[in-house]
């Protein structure tokens, strides 16, 4: 009996480790927000790393988190480096354009707990009342990431942190100066 629940678990596991080999070699996640306020007032958030802290859904996660700016101030190439606990990890975004008031790349290299490179853009869009805000991140998918992938997708993963985030960052922009 317990060579049969041993080999049925055995089998199980192979299925899973098979099965993650057929996900796709790339992943998107998008999410999209209205925030009433002009591009102009959304992009000077977001195209500034230093504004980040107010808004980012990350930013609260680890108290102790060491954050460091380098590059330049902002814009093209404006650097954040992180290092904190789990729930952060450590890593490096870089502004690699930066196309006023309508859209801001940044390059996304997380170094752990796992590592990966992904790019990251807000396209901006003036709608009546206010702005359309559509944050993305697209990756190439290895095969660890692949096998997460068989238990939680990526949007599910990261989708909710853009929700937040954009709830966050509509709420600094829409407060009154």
């Amino acid at each position: 009996m317990l060579k049969k629940l041993l080999l049925g678990a055995a089998l199980l596991v192979l299925a899973v480790l098979v099965y993650a080999t057929t996900q796709p070699d790339t992943f998107a996640v998008e999410r999209r927000l209205t925030i009433t306020a002009p591009p102009e007032r959304v992009f000077a958030q977001i195209n500034d790393f230093h504004a980040w802290e107010a808004w980012s859904p990350w930013a609260k996660l680890d108290p102790a988190m060491k954050a460091t700016y380098g590059g330049a101030p902002s814009g093209v190439g404006a650097v954040y480096d992180w290092s904190g606990n789990s729930d952060v990890g450590s890593g490096r975004m870089t502004i690699k354009s930066s196309t006023p008031p309508t859209e801001v790349t940044i390059a996304l290299d997380f170094l752990s707990p796992i590592e990966s490179h992904n790019v990251t853009t807000f396209m901006l869009t003036p709608v009546d009342g206010g702005t359309d805000v559509l944050w993305t991140m697209k990756g190439n998918a290895d095969y660890l990431t692949k096998l997460m992938t068989t238990v939680a997708s990526m949007d599910k993963m990261v989708g909710p942190d853009f929700e937040r985030g954009l709830r966050q960052l509509k709420a600094v922009v829409e407060r009154p100066q």
